[in-house]
């Protein structure tokens, strides 16, 4: 399975590269493939290496701005004109999305990614992967959005709130019927 992360590329303490590093080595030991923003740094690096140090694939989609810090030795390397063409290519290369930590970059993927399921626009997984909590305020506002008619369709359709990594991938996994 081609599994599209999307994440910071800044330098975080232990309490979010631990957790991203263990997951990484699930997808790379369960036999699949990142698509991830490519970056050689922060976060994105970390889960990177977690992946190919355990046998997973990596597949980056960069963007000109930022093409002199996407990693070196990923098995594929596309470089995107701008942001919108990158979301767009990195949906298009997956099967499954998860959302880690990040910043407003990742905040925006994420929104940008349900609207399009939302809109029947892709059907793919969309995992939010909770890591320490970090967003249980997102889900109490996406919670109230489906509470008072903001979605047409429900939550659970649009998203998968998990709280580690071995959750997300084994949502991941029955989804795409490998259990």
């Amino acid at each position: 399975m081609k599994i599209c992360v999307f994440l910071s590329a800044a330098d975080l303490d232990e309490r979010y590269t631990r957790p991203a590093r263990e997951f990484a080595e699930l997808i790379g030991k369960g036999g699949h493939t990142l698509v991830w923003g490519g970056s050689e740094s922060g976060l994105m690096k970390v889960v990177a290496d977690g992946v190919q140090e355990s046998g997973g694939r990596l597949v980056g989609v960069s963007v000109e701005f930022l093409a002199a810090k996407a990693r070196p030795h990923a098995d594929e390397m596309v470089i995107a004109r701008d942001l919108a063409e990158r979301k767009a290519l990195l949906l298009e290369k997956a099967d499954a999305v998860v959302i880690m930590v990040g910043g407003t970059g990742t905040l925006d993927e994420a929104t940008e990614i349900l609207e399009l399921k939302k809109h029947g626009k892709h059907d793919k997984p969309v995992v939010l992967l909770n890591t320490g909590g970090f967003y249980d305020g997102l889900r109490q506002q996406f919670q109230r959005m489906e509470d008072e008619g903001f979605l047409p369709v429900p939550l659970a359709e649009l998203v998968f709130f998990a709280k580690d990594g071995v959750g997300a991938l084994a949502h991941l996994e029955e989804w795409s019927g490998l259990r």
